[in-house]
């Protein structure tokens, strides 16, 4: 058994051109990449030639999710208003049609609100399990239906919790369980974000162990941001908990890379990842 390893390319975008981001991916030994969730500014057909011609797959497609392009401040899929969650679905199905004509095979959904929808201390987390829990559930109907789209275009989705400062729900794998027991589909399952894990959870090795039966991707970063080794995560213990529990499928990193080296970043960060994965062998 050993991990596949991928890299989201929204990482690189204001650094490079895709061609020398995917020469050099392919040369430092990447499985796969992520590319970025915007079906209205990427070319597919030229982007998939592109792809093609350096002979590195698409494992899936990263979510666009919050303020990071012009529109998606409106992705949001718990909010009052029907409009903004109309676009929201819409923005899931384009991502998973575009999944599917890369060669892709997961996408991320993230449980974003109105701003104003509810008020909350996203320092002290003052919000009650019952509220999260019966607001999630609103969603339950909605997300059955893209479960069900997105299996007919043979594609996972992949419930991401974020930490307090992105979204009042949905940040804890024991928040993305309840959502994922209560749609039950068989392709509806839980990306683990080491970044989002480090504000949120009290124990990685724990809450790997509490998702491993609907752990299908994870997304490695440091607390900072940064490529594995560059801050202070203990990576070596959430790489053995993966192994213990017979996780296989995607490490992905999704790093900020824009005040470092990213060059060497991305190099040091995976072949520490290997190293460590190595050691267990």
């Amino acid at each position: 058994m050993a991990f596949k390893y991928s890299i989201t390319l929204s990482s690189f975008r204001k650094l490079e051109s895709i061609e020398q981001t995917l020469a050099r991916l392919k040369e430092q030994k990447y499985d796969a990449v992520e590319v970025f969730g915007e079906p209205k500014e990427i070319k597919l057909r030229d982007f998939r030639n592109k792809i093609t011609s350096f002979d590195i797959p698409v494992c899936g497609v990263t979510g666009m999710w919050g303020r990071e392009s012009e529109d998606s401040w409106k992705r949001r899929l718990l909010s009052l208003d029907p409009g903004l969650v109309s676009h929201a679905e819409n923005y899931v199905k384009q991502c998973i049609e575009m999944c599917e004509y890369l060669g892709g095979n997961e996408f991320n959904i993230c449980m974003f609100s109105d701003e104003n929808q509810i008020l909350f201390d996203a320092n002290h987390h003052m919000i009650s399990e019952n509220l999260k829990q019966s607001t999630m559930k609103r969603t339950i109907p909605m997300l059955s239906s893209l479960s069900k789209f997105a299996s007919d275009h043979n594609v996972e989705l992949l419930l991401e919790p974020l930490n307090r400062y992105s979204t009042p729900y949905c940040t804890t794998a024991k928040d993305a369980i309840y959502i994922v027991q209560m749609v039950n589909q068989d392709n509806l399952g839980i990306l683990l974000d080491t970044f989002h894990m480090n504000i949120e959870e009290s124990s990685f090795e724990q809450v790997i162990r509490d998702s491993k039966d609907f752990l299908r991707h994870t997304h490695f970063a440091e607390n900072n941001r940064a490529m594995p080794g560059y801050a202070r995560l203990d990576f070596s213990s959430i790489v053995k908990t993966l192994r213990n529990v017979g996780y296989d499928k995607y490490i992905s990193f999704e790093p900020n890379l824009i005040d470092v080296d990213y060059k060497l970043a991305t190099l040091k960060g995976l072949n520490l990842i290997k190293r460590l994965e190595n050691s267990l062998s």
